[in-house]
């Protein structure tokens, strides 16, 4: 005799009946999978505990990767940043230089002229003489502003930044091709549930 429907129609019904028997209850499949999930509960978790482990190790790995590559460009940055403040204080010189040029050039004419008729009116010497010391004093001016363009560039020289800000990203690009995951042992279960028995010598009896 076939099975018959179930109550709600949707499946086969929870009896049948065998013939010249009685009411035989027909085996449930869920119930069949939850029992196999009871009796290898232990198998699962060891097959998804090396999982999460590796994940885990991933994550890591991603993370430390991820904060070096940060740090390679914030070493990039303070690179520009010195590199800016050097090409500032060349700049400075280079200016300085170029109007102590401009002022010995442009300035000699007018100023020595002023300046020998101011002295010859004020000390009467000779004009000769007072122009010779308008000129020492427009040298003096120009030596001023060469001292000051000498100082900015050693400081350019000395400073050396984006050179050190280099080394710092070349060692930490380094490190970060370095970073490698350790590999996980994973000890296998027929190991960890029979550990291994030391063989002990046999020691042979002598008869009596």
């Amino acid at each position: 005799m076939a099975a018959g429907r179930g109550a709600d129609g949707s499946g086969p019904a929870a009896h049948e009946r065998v013939a010249g028997g009685p009411v035989r209850a027909a085996p449930d499949p869920d119930e069949h999978s939850t029992t196999t999930q009871r009796e290898n509960p232990m198998s699962a978790s060891a097959s998804d505990e090396p999982v999460g482990a590796e994940r885990s190790l991933g994550a890591l790995v991603a993370t430390a990767t991820g904060e070096l590559s940060a740090l390679m460009h914030d070493e990039i940055a303070l690179a520009k940043a010195q590199l800016r403040q050097d090409v500032k204080r060349g700049a400075v010189s280079g200016g300085a230089y170029t109007a102590a040029g401009v002022l010995l050039v442009f300035s000699l004419p007018m100023l020595n002229f002023a300046l020998a008729y101011g002295i010859q009116a004020w000390s009467g010497w000779h004009l000769s003489v007072c122009f010779l010391l308008s000129f020492a004093a427009n040298v003096l001016v120009a030596g001023l502003f060469a001292l000051i363009g000498t100082v900015f560039m050693k400081k350019a020289r000395r400073g050396h930044g984006p050179q050190k800000a280099i080394a710092s990203a070349k060692e930490t690009a380094a490190v970060l091709g370095n970073v490698k995951p350790h590999p996980r042992s994973v000890t296998p279960a027929r190991d960890a549930e029979h550990p291994a028995i030391e063989e002990r010598p046999t020691v042979a009896r002598s008869s009596s």
